[in-house]
């Protein structure tokens, strides 16, 4: 039984990781089209590291002036949301221009969960500012506005939906030169300062997708401290969940050289390549960080230290999943946020409904680690271990559950919203979640992935063909989001 537990899981896995264009949020598409590999191999034997230079410390702002000077910059677009635009980050990048003869133009217009028309929007600001170098001020959704602005104004003839993924978009490989971009995180969780990733809401078809390439990431990403101190108690947490998340799903993600096909090219090889000795050191690290500091850091603002050491956690998780990958949370977390109706979290100042990200990604976080427990029940353990469970009696069949009870601990402390039903979601909106988490489709075909009570309990982010088309189960998706083998309950 345990045997065929854990095959059950690594073939999902597999399943994730062969898709060519992963989950919206942290995806790289690639071709990874079947084939031998020069070695014969028919499974990966390699793999390697990709990220943007990272500067740390508290006050280095001050710097970025100097650095847009030695790059040559001459006109630079600096973005920024409406809200950030009047806080002291972008006051201290304003400063640091003025000071350094930098010439810039201010574009705060950027949405919090950006979507195509928002992105549309600051790319023709770009296309009309000819600019040669770009600074993105603030969060994910900032940084990755300003990664799809530098993109499309270098490709001006391009058409939108050229580089956004498949099936979507056409998911063209990205072989124009950008500009340099330098990101300046004023949150702790998406790592977007070390990823070559965009993600926006597709309105038309409510779902997230997004551009993904290694072309866009930032050149620098200058890691400064001192802005995390503006940042409201709840957008602490739920950006520390984010960074949890991709510390533990990228810790249990499938291994490096259990990926296959094994690539016949270099050019091949995905960003997210699977669990790998360096990405380990670096989420494992970001966890332990999370463990010692996300509680202090939200319940005191004032606390330098705490929130010093989660702006930094962002940063090793971002590198450890910008190398590895993530999985389930994060697939499954697309339509919570995409189908949102009335929610509003609390601590964001939005004229829109809104479902943080981190917060979309956590609440199923129990559910799936119950269930990938069987696959590496050590690393299970482990992480247990590290976010305070006592293990020493745990038998190993139980890592999942120990996992899941100690993430419901921790969770529950932080004050989490109790399941999907305090966002207004209830089981009649099962169908729409579930084919909000399949928008995928590989190579521009309509394909399905086969899901059974027994496999998974609710959708994966990413599609595969089965003969017999998608069977999706309502009850077992009712079981996952609702009780039982969820999180929460209603």
């Amino acid at each position: 039984m345990a045997a065929a537990a854990r095959a059950r899981v690594a073939h999902l896995l597999r399943q994730l990781q062969r898709a060519a264009c992963q989950c919206p949020t942290h995806s790289h598409t690639y071709s990874q089209a079947p084939g031998i590999s020069p070695s014969g191999k028919t499974t990966d034997y390699a793999f390697e590291m990709a990220v943007s230079n990272i500067r740390y410390g508290a006050g280095v702002t001050k710097e970025v002036g100097m650095d847009l000077q030695n790059m040559g910059a001459k006109n630079v677009c600096l973005m920024t949301d409406k809200n950030l635009s009047q806080l002291p980050p972008v006051k201290a990048v304003m400063d640091s221009l003025v000071k350094n003869g930098i010439n810039f133009q201010l574009y705060d217009n950027v949405r919090v969960e950006p979507t195509d028309t928002s992105f549309m929007d600051a790319i023709e600001f770009a296309k009309k500012g000819t600019f040669d170098a770009y600074v993105a001020v603030g969060g994910g959704s900032t940084m990755d506005t300003c990664k799809a602005a530098n993109l499309y104004a270098s490709s001006p003839q391009s058409e939108f939906l050229d580089y956004v993924n498949a099936p979507i978009g056409k998911g063209k490989p990205v072989s124009v030169p950008l500009k340099p971009l330098i990101a300046v995180p004023t949150t702790s969780g998406t790592g977007s300062e070390t990823t070559g990733v965009a993600i926006f809401d597709y309105e038309h078809l409510k779902v997230k997708t997004g551009i993904a390439s290694r072309a866009i990431k930032p050149t620098l990403g200058l890691v400064d401290p001192l802005h995390t101190l503006h940042m409201p108690g709840q957008v602490v947490a739920n950006s520390g969940f984010d960074v949890l998340c991709h510390a533990l799903e990228s810790y249990t993600a499938l291994p490096y050289h259990m990926r296959s096909p094994c690539p016949p090219n270099p050019i091949s090889r995905p960003a997210y390549q699977g669990s790998n000795p360096i990405s380990d050191i670096w989420s494992i690290q970001a966890l332990r960080i999370v463990a010692k500091y996300l509680k202090r850091a939200v319940r005191n603002p004032d606390d330098l230290e705490a929130r010093s050491n989660m702006h930094l956690a962002s940063a090793f998780a971002g590198i450890g999943f910008g190398n590895a990958g993530v999985h389930l949370c994060h697939g499954m977390s697309y339509p919570i946020s995409g189908l949102v109706k009335t929610y509003k979290a609390k601590d964001y100042s939005v004229d829109h409904p809104l479902v943080p990200h981190g917060l979309s990604v956590v609440l199923t976080s129990p559910a799936v680690f119950t269930f990938t427990g069987k696959m590496f029940p050590e690393r299970h353990l482990e992480t247990a271990e590290i976010l305070g469970a006592d293990t020493r009696t745990t038998k190993i069949q139980d890592a999942g559950l120990v996992l899941a009870d100690t993430l419901r601990k921790f969770l529950f402390d932080l004050n989490v919203d109790n399941g999907l039903a305090a966002l207004g979601y209830s089981k009649a909106d099962i169908p729409a979640l579930v084919k909000g988490t399949l928008p995928q489709v590989r190579g521009g075909e309509q394909s399905s992935l086969l899901l059974r009570s027994t496999e998974l309990p609710f959708g994966v982010h990413q599609m595969q063909r089965h003969p017999r088309g998608p069977l999706v189960s309502s009850i077992s998706c009712s079981n996952f989001l609702f009780g039982r083998e969820g999180p929460f309950i209603l």
